[in-house]
């Protein structure tokens, strides 16, 4: 289903885009891609230690990009795919706006043996 981007209320898009716009948060949820962790799991595979692991966990359960459970002590994280396919629907509706569709511009990428995030080619 496309999104009205001219009728999107634009503070909760934007709210959602700086929750996930840090490095650390970013390299938290890269590490949870592989499935669910305990905090200390996190803090072995990232090396973040606590209080900002803690802190940066809070920003991305305030912005519902993780969920949570608890198991006597310990509290488990993974990533909420419901929310990420929210996040997708908004940036494909500004993806649908660019000349060459995004899907294309990827396999144009790939095809000349560069990768996903590859802005120059080095000869």
């Amino acid at each position: 289903m496309p999104i009205n981007l001219s009728a999107l209320d634009i503070e909760a898009p934007a709210e959602l885009l700086r929750a996930i716009a840090h490095a650390v948060r970013l390299d938290l949820l890269r590490t949870l891609t592989s499935g669910e962790r305990s905090v200390s799991d996190l803090e072995a595979a990232t090396g973040i230690v606590q209080p900002g692991l803690s802190q940066q966990l809070g920003i991305l359960r305030k912005a519902d990009l993780v969920l949570t459970r608890r198991e006597a002590k310990q509290v488990f994280y993974r990533i909420n795919h419901a929310r990420f396919a929210e996040l997708s629907t908004l940036l494909d509706a500004f993806a649908d706006t660019v000349a060459v569709p995004r899907h294309a511009a990827l396999a144009d990428r790939m095809a000349s043996g560069g990768g996903a995030a590859m802005f120059a080619r080095v000869e």
